[in-house]
C-alpha cells in the first residue's frame, strides 16, 4: 500500500497498513522487506507495530495490550533478511526488541490507563488458519505469552535496517486453548480490535513525544560490526538495492 505521511505534535511520522487497506494480503503474502525498506528510505529510525494477537496466558485478557520483548518464529520460507546475493551480514538478535522504545510505550500505556503487560514472548505462526487445539496446548506448554502471524519478520528486518522496533500486541482472544471461552473467530478479533484502536493510537501518540530526535540507541548501529563481506566485494546491484540500509557504510 502507499505510505501515509504527516506530523504528530511536530514529529514527522509515516504509517503503513501492512495488509493493505481493506486487509487484502495474507500474513505470508505481506512483503515485509519492501515495507521496512520503505520506512528506511523515508528516513524512519523508529518503528512501532500494532497488531492483533491471541493470548496464551490466563492473565492476559482480550483488550489487554502486551509489549513483548522476545519472539519465537515458526513461519516457513518467508524472506526475513535483506542480505545475500554477494553480501553477508549477521546482526545480533538476542534481544530483538528495542528496550528503550518498549519502555516509552510502557510509560505511555500507563498514562492512558491501558491494561498493559511489559515483556513476554510472541510466537509467530504461519497461518492463515488459526491454531488447532493440539498446537495451542503445545505452545502454552512452551511458556509463550501471545500468538500472532506478522511481527517476527518485521523485528528481524528492522534490526538489519538499523531501525528501533517494538510492538503493541493487542489481545483479541484466547486462541483455542481455553475451554471455557469461545474459540477465536474473525468477528471476535474485529470487535476487540475496534475496542482497542483508539487506545493504541493514544499510546503511540504519547510515546512519540518520548523518543529522542537524534537516534543513538544500540539498534541504530546494528550493522556496524555485522557485515562479513569485504566492502570491495559487494556487488553493485546489491549496493543499489540496499542503498537506504547500507549508505552509511559505503
Amino acid at each position: 500500500d502507499a505510505f501515509v505521511l504527516g506530523n504528530l505534535a511536530g514529529v514527522p511520522v509515516a504509517f503503513l497498513a501492512r495488509h493493505g487497506r481493506g486487509h487484502r494480503l495474507l500474513p505470508s503474502e505481506v512483503n515485509y522487506r519492501a515495507n521496512v525498506w520503505g520506512f528506511r528510505k523515508l528516513g524512519c529510525s523508529y518503528l512501532v507495530s500494532s497488531s492483533a494477537c491471541g493470548s496464551m496466558k490466563v492473565g492476559y485478557a482480550p483488550t489487554d495490550i502486551v509489549l513483548p520483548d522476545q519472539f519465537l518464529d515458526l513461519t516457513k520460507g518467508r524472506r526475513s533478511t535483506f542480505f545475500g546475493e554477494g553480501c553477508v551480514a549477521h546482526v545480533s538478535f538476542s534481544h530483538p526488541v528495542s528496550s528503550h522504545l518498549l519502555d516509552a510505550l510502557a510509560r505511555a500505556a500507563g498514562e492512558t490507563g491501558a491494561v498493559a503487560h511489559l515483556g513476554g514472548t510472541y510466537l509467530c505462526m504461519e497461518g492463515p488458519q488459526f491454531s488447532t487445539r493440539a498446537e495451542s496446548m503445545l505452545y502454552r506448554s512452551w511458556g509463550v505469552d501471545v500468538i500472532g502471524m506478522t511481527n517476527a519478520q518485521e523485528a528481524r528486518l528492522c534490526r538489519e535496517a538499523e531501525i528501533a522496533y517494538a510492538t503493541l500486541a493487542m489481545v483479541t482472544d484466547y486462541d483455542c486453548w481455553k475451554a471455557d471461552e469461545e474459540h477465536v473467530t474473525v468477528d471476535m478479533i474485529i470487535e476487540n480490535l475496534h475496542r482497542n484502536a483508539a487506545l493504541a493510537q493514544d499510546i503511540i501518540a504519547d510515546a512519540l513525544l518520548q523518543i529522542p530526535t537524534t537516534p543513538d540507541w544500540p539498534c541504530h548501529s546494528a550493522l556496524r560490526n555485522a557485515i562479513m563481506t569485504q566492502r570491495s566485494l559487494w556487488p553493485a546491484t546489491t549496493i543499489r538495492k540496499l542503498g537506504p540500509i547500507l549508505k552509511r557504510y559505503l
